[in-house]
């Protein structure tokens, strides 16, 4: 049913203090996340060990998170919204602190394990603590500043972090989020309390199966390249009978997954509470949202991951570089996120996120064909902001919908689905976006090598052609000055490596393309008109 203007009461504005604590929240949790990766070279020069082991840290964040953000959305109904975000702001700050004084990575990865704790109930809390505190208008607005924060966070902790990392070093970029999380605890005395309810039950086996599902799922993919996207490498913890262990883990996870749905089916049938009401997805409507949703985050993490995967593994440049190269599309990402709402009474859902999905098509099209070894050329960032544009829309838009189409009891339930679904979406597309490019390079080299009539096959015998990365001209020199190659036998081969990552890069924007697409025709799903704010009941 169409809500007209006409039947729409008038709501009374409220302060925006509250919001400015809930912006902050997320805020912080997106800080934290693009801090770890600065830092990782100073935990290991630190700490005195191995990247791989510093970078635990991340990976402890996001599967905890993955897996509690349910169980958080319950305790939050069960204990009061206000009260658990207060304690757990709380908790975050004590991870900042143990970030700061760690005498050894051990500590580092047990501050992280309580900052993702608290970050699975801050998700859904923040969807519940925008439904109590905003309505129409202002809600819209309030859930659209969420998914700016993410983009002006991710690209400060680039800047801030890079800049603190170089002239200072890691711990103080750790500093920032200690006081992010003081103040967020000062204005959390400005929110509208909400009654608990002790009715509201955990169930256990739920939040085993899809907790344990989605850590596989996480996992499995997080490792398609260091264990093998089949057959086990060396680097792969374990093998059965010489596959590897990541596929079976995201079969597993998969399975799990699908145990959940059925199992929360039969206990809802029952007449009994689940740990997340499904019926948050009843509509084909709501399970286009979470499918857009699904894809866009995927989308950013691959972008993500390929931008700083040429700016500084292979051209060799800084973090700041790298900054300077995502920073039309972050801040395009940021200002749109803001703005869109402004459409959502002229134009549906519908209108607006089909419109999106092709922009950022035409986008990933258009940076295929233009993208160069330099990303400040005007049309790269002309694609960038182009593609920044959709991206900040549907971001906002589809968080929109899971919001205004659910009851508020079961905002928190739509904010655990949100926290899940993105952080599935990052670990898919920043490990997808890997793989794929990785296997598209080791053809391409196999296939150019073998056919350059410079590059005889006793030069390419000499060089390890099985594991074939991403790697810059000059630690690609280095290895082949350990060879018999001429001077003009390298100059050929390392004019070869940049043809060819050029080309594998080329490949990879138009399969993202082709992805984008594939969510024009669900996107025409989304509803064709948008409700004033969310309904008080189903």
């Amino acid at each position: 049913m169409t809500i007209s203007s006409a039947e729409t009461p008038e709501v009374q504005r409220t302060s925006w203090l509250p919001m400015v604590g809930l912006f902050l929240a997320q805020v912080m949790m997106s800080f934290n996340v693009a801090a770890l990766p600065v830092s990782l070279g100073g935990m290991v020069e630190d700490f005195d060990v191995a990247a791989t082991v510093a970078s635990t840290t991340i990976v402890v964040y996001g599967l905890v998170v993955a897996a509690l953000v349910m169980v958080g959305a319950k305790l939050g109904q069960r204990i009061g919204w206000v009260l658990l975000f207060r304690v757990v702001v709380a908790v975050f700050a004590v991870s900042a602190l143990l970030m700061i004084i760690s005498p050894n990575v051990t500590w580092a990865i047990v501050g992280q394990a309580l900052a993702g704790a608290s970050a699975a109930i801050i998700v859904p809390s923040l969807v519940a603590l925008i439904a109590a505190n905003y309505h129409g208008e202002q809600q819209a607005t309030a859930v659209g500043s969420l998914g700016s924060a993410r983009a002006v966070s991710g690209m400060s902790a680039f800047f801030i972090g890079g800049a603190l990392g170089t002239l200072v070093g890691w711990r103080p970029v750790f500093v920032i989020v200690l006081v992010l999380a003081v103040l967020i605890f000062a204005f959390s005395f400005t929110l509208t309390p909400i009654a608990p309810d002790k009715s509201v039950e955990i169930d256990v086996v739920a939040a085993v199966l899809i907790g344990v599902g989605v850590v596989l799922l996480t996992l499995g993919f997080n490792n398609l390249n260091n264990w093998g996207v089949f057959f086990a490498d060396s680097a792969a913890p374990f093998d059965v009978g010489g596959l590897s262990p990541a596929p079976l883990m995201i079969v597993i996870g998969i399975l799990l997954g699908q145990g959940f749905f059925m199992w929360t089916r039969r206990r809802m049938a029952n007449g009994l509470v689940p740990l997340v009401d499904l019926s948050v997805l009843r509509s084909s409507r709501e399970r286009a949202a979470v499918y857009a949703m699904f894809i866009i985050v995927s989308m950013e993490a691959a972008l993500n991951f390929t931008v700083p995967l040429y700016t500084q593994i292979v051209q060799g440049r800084t973090p700041f570089d790298t900054a300077l190269a995502m920073m039309p599309f972050n801040l395009t990402v940021f200002v749109t996120a803001m703005l869109v709402v402004k459409l959502y009474k002229r134009y549906s859902p519908r209108a607006i996120g089909v419109f999106s999905f092709c922009l950022t098509t035409v986008a990933l099209v258009w940076l295929s064909f233009v993208v160069t070894n330099n990303w400040e050329t005007l049309p790269t960032i002309l694609g960038l902001i182009v593609f920044g544009i959709g991206q900040g829309a549907l971001v906002t838009l589809v968080f929109n919908v899971l919001v205004t189409s659910a009851p508020k009891t079961l905002a928190g339930d739509v904010g655990s689905v949100r926290g899940t679904t993105q952080n599935l979406a990052s670990a898919v597309g920043t490990a997808v976006m890997g793989a794929l490019l990785v296997a598209i390079l080791g053809l391409s080299v196999g296939r150019e090598v073998a056919d350059h009539p410079q590059l005889p096959e006793s030069l390419v015998a000499q060089v390890n052609l099985d594991n074939v990365d991403f790697t810059s001209n000059d630690d690609l020199r280095a290895v082949l000055a350990r060879t018999d190659a001429t001077p003009e036998q390298i100059d050929e081969a390392v004019a070869l490596n940049e043809d060819v990552r050029l080309r594998t890069l080329k490949y990879g924007l138009l399969i993202l393309a082709a992805l984008s697409a594939t969510a024009i025709i669900p996107a025409g799903r989304l509803p064709g008109y948008r409700p004033e704010e969310i309904p008080e009941h189903v």
